[in-house]
């Protein structure tokens, strides 16, 4: 390496240090709850707090210019909104509005208590949906967010929602149940709660590291960015909270809720997803939905939309402009 080449990169990692610190500060100032998001029209805060007929404070972002169609991504447990960052930038620069939050209990929203199950994570998009006065919107979820939305447009206002995507989603129900022989057994989810509670730190190293991205699959193109980045994600949110998850993500049942949507729905789902079977998943989803298509990828991971984002946010784009 020439001395121009090291005073180039040290500039670099000088800048970058630099950006580091200037968002760790702006990322501080965002940890005090902000005003009503609807108080100050065009120029609402960019990201803040939604409180809860409960108390609970839910942190969201909001970028993009507030007359733009809004797009709500919903994401998968135990992760933050920060785990849709590649799609929130791609249609930010769409001319999209683009929003996610902390689902209760995870990321930077309140670690609660209570409240961890389906009816109020829908009950919470309501709220957030009413406070920045979201019409129009299209919804999308990963994993249990795909359960969360499923339950939030099936009770949505009339011209709340236009569309919904489910990625890698749990609907209609994970769980084998005698209405669902194929489905998982319970055995594995408490398998999932035993390890949360024995060492949360590593089983949140041990899912990503794995089956999440498919990195145990031969030949994976690992990336230890992603698996540091879930990690951190996981860490942030409280632990009983996600236990509860757990039950609300594995035994939810959303038949109905797919069967009440009546708007267009895309589900996207990896062939070779390992936490979500397709074939108890995505394949029994598209048969409940009143205005349904079905698109699978060969060989893709759960975490499909992180590992291969540009195929992903093209599918999601084409379906957003149809």
């Amino acid at each position: 390496m020439t001395v121009s080449n090291q005073a180039s990169r040290r500039g670099i990692m000088t800048a970058g240090l630099g950006l580091a610190a200037l968002s760790a500060a702006t990322v501080g100032q965002a940890a005090e709850p902000a005003p009503s998001p609807t108080a100050g029209g065009a120029d609402r805060a960019e990201s803040g707090y939604v409180t809860t007929k409960d108390g609970v404070q839910i942190f969201y972002k909001d970028w993009g210019p507030k007359d733009a169609q809004p797009i709500v991504f919903h994401h998968g447990w135990p992760l933050s909104s920060d785990d849709w960052d590649a799609q929130m930038m791609f249609f930010r620069l769409q001319g999209y509005r683009v929003i996610a939050h902390d689902r209760r209990g995870h990321g930077r929203s309140t670690q609660t208590d209570s409240g961890n199950e389906m009816d109020t994570y829908a009950a919470d998009v309501i709220a957030l949906a009413d406070a920045l006065d979201l019409k129009n919107a299209i919804h999308v979820g990963h994993s249990t967010g795909g359960g969360e939305v499923a339950r939030y447009v099936a009770r949505a206002k009339p011209g709340r929602v236009s569309k919904a995507v489910l990625i890698g989603a749990v609907p209609p129900i994970m769980l084998k149940t005698p209405a669902n022989p194929d489905g998982l057994p319970m055995a594995l989810f408490d398998g999932f709660r035993a390890s949360l509670v024995a060492n949360r730190a590593q089983f949140f190293r041990d899912i990503p590291e794995g089956p999440f991205f498919g990195f145990n699959r031969p030949g994976a193109k690992v990336s230890q960015g992603l698996i540091d980045n879930w990690w951190r994600q996981g860490m942030s949110g409280g632990a009983k909270a996600h236990y509860d998850c757990i039950k609300a993500f594995s035994e939810t049942d959303f038949t109905e809720d797919l069967r009440q949507i009546d708007v267009p729905v895309l589900i996207l789902h990896g062939e070779d997803d390992q936490l979500v079977p397709i074939a108890n998943s995505a394949h029994l989803a598209i048969k409940l939905v009143r205005q349904g298509t079905l698109k699978t990828y060969p060989g893709l991971p759960h975490g499909m939309a992180s590992t291969h984002p540009d195929l992903i946010n093209a599918d999601l784009l084409a379906f957003f402009k149809a």
